[in-house]
């Protein structure tokens, strides 16, 4: 980074640390280089760390002017002589354990204005927070509330009565959180809106009847949910958020739906009432999911899909209505060509 004003490496690690961290082969007379931040690969410097994992950036690496660059083996030979090559089978993974290590505030959603519980907080006196809670000006705790130690509500949130909070959670500004459980060491990004009534009515001829929604919401251990993003509670039965999901910015969850663990969910992405995900699901940004539906384990589904079928275990789907990615890709291919065809006949 140019100027590391916000996040600065906490010491200046030789590259032999860096390398003793993440298991790196090395070469050892260099050793000793003082490393003091990371940076992006074309912009970086000669104390400064770059990762390289991806070949469109083949050119900024030749040309880098870093200290030391993290890269797979078969890239070696094309970093500029004098560059410290840390040769690891996933760049981008021990590029992340470095950051984390040496800037581990950079992990935080926001940084804390001050320790303890700001006497600009309004705390409700049946609000129980173990001792290292810290509340920010303006955040407000309702009665019969739980807060874990080493959490922190951001400026302006909200943590409704009732509402139970693990340890060393981020809670950030401007988040409201009502009827829900949260478990250790979740992440809420600022503007979070969690446990809100489910889009839920009968419909009639003469209006439409709202279905009071009962349920709650459950975000497991080591949850992070971006900025904007909404979480219904469930109606009869609870919304369910499983352990290690990754939630992008601005997606919406339906009420009764299920995250399954370590699923990942990019930006924009709409789940539907009492849609069900398995494991490791991946869902691409901007992509609309019908109610009802069963997403299994493992399945991939690509950015801008139309999901209104089940999705089979593992299987990668594509395009609205979403179909086997394969196909979905060989008849975008055909209407490109057909295209063309049709200008050079009129041409």
């Amino acid at each position: 980074m140019s100027e590391p004003f916000f996040f600065a490496f906490s010491t200046a690690p030789t590259v032999g640390d860096i390398a003793e961290l993440i298991g790196a082969e090395f070469d050892a007379a260099l050793a000793d280089r003082r490393i003091r931040g990371l940076a992006a690969i074309e912009r970086a410097g000669p104390q400064d760390l770059v990762y390289y994992d991806n070949p469109r950036y083949a050119d900024e690496l030749a040309r880098t002017r870093a200290g030391a660059c993290i890269l797979r083996g078969d890239a070696r030979a094309r970093i500029p002589d004098g560059v410290a090559a840390l040769v690891v089978d996933h760049p981008y993974r021990a590029f992340a354990r470095i950051a984390a290590h040496f800037v581990p505030e950079s992990l935080r959603a926001a940084p804390i204005f001050a320790a303890g519980v700001s006497p600009r907080a309004h705390v409700h006196s049946e609000a129980r927070l173990e001792p290292g809670v810290d509340v920010e000006p303006g955040a407000v705790v309702g009665a019969g509330a739980e807060i874990g130690s080493g959490t922190l509500v951001g400026a302006n949130a909200i943590i409704g009565a009732g509402v139970r909070i693990g340890r060393g959670c981020v809670i950030g500004a401007g988040a409201s959180l009502f009827y829900a459980l949260l478990g250790d060491r979740v992440v809420v990004h600022p503007g979070v809106r969690i446990g809100q009534d489910g889009f839920g009515f009968a419909l009639g001829a003469r209006g439409h009847l709202k279905v009071p929604q009962m349920g709650r919401v459950i975000v497991q251990d080591d949850v992070e949910i971006g900025a904007n993003t909404s979480i219904d509670r469930g109606a009869s039965r609870d919304t369910i958020v499983g352990e290690g999901a990754k939630i992008d910015n601005l997606v919406q969850i339906g009420h009764n739906v299920v995250v399954g663990r370590h699923c990942v969910i990019v930006a924009q992405v709409g789940l539907a009432g009492s849609t069900e995900l398995g494991d490791f699901v991946m869902v691409g940004g901007q992509t609309g999911v019908a109610g009802h539906l069963r997403i299994g384990a493992g399945a991939r589904i690509a950015a801008q899909s139309g999901v209104m079928r089940d999705v089979p275990a593992g299987a990668s789907v594509g395009g609205t209505p979403a179909q086997d990615l394969r196909q979905f890709l060989k008849g975008a291919a055909r209407d490109r060509r057909a295209a063309r065809a049709g200008k050079e006949k009129k041409s």
